[in-house]
């Protein structure tokens, strides 16, 4: 049994908790669940599974929430998830490993996150901080809070094999319910605590999640304007989310120089991949292809799909605009399965 306290904090989520409770019992960990005022099952459900279950009063910070959860732990070593986050994979070996040669660095989950693309489901991985030794960490931020060192040092991360499944993203009306209860928040970080970049870019992420893109591109716009550091995780989620701002905006030249400024992002297939939709966007054929098949030469990608399928259905979206159609076939064949390539070289057989 490994020394690590899994600590959850919820409200009114008994559609997700078993879920992601019955998901965690192989693994054995402590399981500490806060239930911050449920008026469902959330609670009954909660202590058939988790080791121990409190009650704390909602005070509108979830840092506050999240601290109170870690102090109810026995183990130092405490593994931070939501409800509606499921575990998909987990090595108990190489997280035993890990821990022992990382003491105050915060270890990163993988996160994959559904999403919708040209009426096709995929998905996004991302690496958050979710685990941390609570003697050398906590949690700041009333919203969208994030693992902080108790010292005012610079936090150091560290890559663990946990990987969880988002189900939360799935409905369109369980974001804008989020986004709705964030923004208040984010707004009151705002006034209280000052511009930050990552404050600007939850600020354009719940406004992307409202649908409202023009607020979500100033916030993301006010964000990198700030200088933040591009190895950031979240500030090259931020630069590759403005340019897809941009380009449902239709505000192509922007989007060009927003290329030219993040070009030290350009060993990530997500922002290749994104430069080749802006190329394509403004009729730049050649370089649109070149882009797509940089993309697809990537190992990994964050955005499921962007360095293979997504990239060689733009390519053959491209050759088919230029007329030519035997290359717009062979790369259509390439997607495999992707429904619209399918339906693209259906049509194309009939033509």
């Amino acid at each position: 049994m490994l020394p690590i306290s899994v600590c959850m904090i919820a409200k009114n989520e008994d559609n997700h908790i078993e879920e992601c409770l019955k998901r965690l019992r192989p693994c054995k960990f402590e399981v500490i669940v806060v239930d911050t005022g449920s008026v469902d099952r959330t609670v009954e459900i909660a202590q058939r599974y988790a080791d121990r279950v409190f009650h704390f009063a909602w005070c509108n910070d979830f840092s506050a929430a999240r601290n109170f959860s870690v102090q109810q732990a026995s183990n130092d070593w405490v593994l931070i998830i939501d409800c509606d986050e499921y575990l998909e994979n987990v090595n108990l070996a190489q997280l035993e490993e890990a821990i022992s040669l990382n003491s105050r660095a915060v270890g990163m989950i993988v996160r994959n996150n559904p999403y919708s693309v040209q009426g096709v489901r995929s998905v996004m991985s991302e690496r958050i901080g979710r685990l941390f030794n609570r003697r050398y960490c906590h949690f700041e931020g009333i919203i969208h809070e994030q693992v902080c060192s108790l010292d005012g040092r610079e936090t150091e991360v560290f890559q663990i094999p946990l990987t969880f499944y988002h189900e939360g993203y799935v409905s369109e009306s369980g974001k804008r319910m989020r986004a709705t209860r964030n923004l208040e928040l984010l707004l009151h970080d705002l006034e209280a605590k000052g511009p930050s970049p990552y404050i600007y870019y939850q600020l354009g992420q719940n406004y992307v999640f409202l649908n409202d893109l023009e607020k979500a591109a100033q916030y993301y716009q006010k964000g990198l304007e700030m200088n933040a550091d591009p190895a950031a995780a979240f500030v090259q989620s931020m630069a590759e989310t403005y340019g897809y701002c941009l380009i449902e905006l239709a505000r192509y030249d922007d989007a060009m120089t927003l290329l030219k400024q993040y070009e030290q992002l350009s060993d990530r297939a997500d922002f290749v991949y994104l430069s080749g939709m802006v190329y394509m966007k403004k009729g730049v054929w050649d370089k649109a292809i070149e882009e797509f098949k940089k993309a697809s030469s990537f190992p990994t990608c964050s955005r499921k799909g962007v360095n293979s399928y997504q990239a060689n259905y733009n390519i053959a979206s491209v050759y088919e605009t230029l007329g030519q159609l035997d290359d717009a076939r062979s790369y259509y064949r390439k997607c495999g399965d992707y429904a619209p390539a399918l339906r693209r070289l259906k049509e194309l057989s009939a033509s």
